[in-house]
């Protein structure tokens, strides 16, 4: 089974850590794990803007003094790029400034240095509470439904067959319904490949989900063209 697989069968959130202090980021991995979190940890901010960008995360920690790319610039590119994922920042800075401008950049919560663990997770399950996109939290935008644990995809109650990279690119456009996403968006979070305008990949694929999803039974087209720039799948 590979691993993208098994996380779609794994009901547990997965987290990434963005921690220098080598101590802290192993000691914050072992008792996330220790409640059943599936862990990465990365220790600079380049890292953490790949990274995040590749794989699919519930949560991440992000500390502010990160060598390479600060966790400002971190949040700078990784907040428009998936708004929906609860950030919690982690900092030393004392300067109430610091902690403004992060809120300001995309993070959800602050948590200043040093701070207590049991404190830590409780702003980790109340960030959790409100991530709609969770393990055993089926997708859904009208009448339309995809349920990642279960592998199924279904549209007005009726039973819709996906290939593996199929039903990662309609969950992904699930993901960012009513949000026109680009060729090259698509391309980078579902092959994990930067886009090249040679192929036509996205659009072939795009079409092979839509011809399964917007039938001419279907109440609605949900899956739209944007000319020029990429597609939007909405309820209406």
């Amino acid at each position: 089974m590979n691993t993208e697989v098994q996380r779609q069968n794994n009901p547990n959130p997965h987290v990434l850590i963005a921690e220098d202090d080598v101590p802290l980021g192993k000691f914050l991995r072992r008792q996330l794990e220790s409640d059943s979190y599936n862990v990465d940890l990365v220790q600079d901010g380049e890292a953490a803007s790949e990274v995040v960008n590749r794989d699919n995360y519930h949560l991440l920690i992000l500390d502010l003094n990160l060598p390479k790319m600060d966790g400002v610039a971190v949040l700078n590119l990784v907040r428009p790029k998936q708004p929906q994922l609860p950030i919690l920042v982690l900092t030393a800075r004392t300067q109430v400034e610091d902690r403004i401008l992060s809120l300001d950049s995309g993070a959800d919560d602050c948590l200043l240095k040093p701070f207590s663990f049991s404190e830590l997770m409780a702003r980790v399950r109340a960030l959790l509470r409100r991530n709609p996109y969770l393990p055993g939290n089926p997708l859904q935008v009208g009448d339309l439904i995809l349920d990642n644990r279960a592998f199924r995809v279904e549209r007005a109650g009726k039973r819709i067959n996906l290939s593996g990279k199929e039903f990662a690119l309609l969950e992904y456009l699930m993901r960012n319904a009513r949000q026109t996403v680009t060729r090259a968006m698509i391309m980078e979070h579902v092959w994990n490949m930067p886009f090249d305008n040679s192929t036509n990949l996205v659009d072939v694929y795009v079409k092979y989900v839509r011809d399964k999803v917007d039938t001419p039974d279907s109440s609605s087209q949900m899956i739209r063209t944007v000319r020029g720039v990429g597609y939007v799948l909405s309820e209406n």
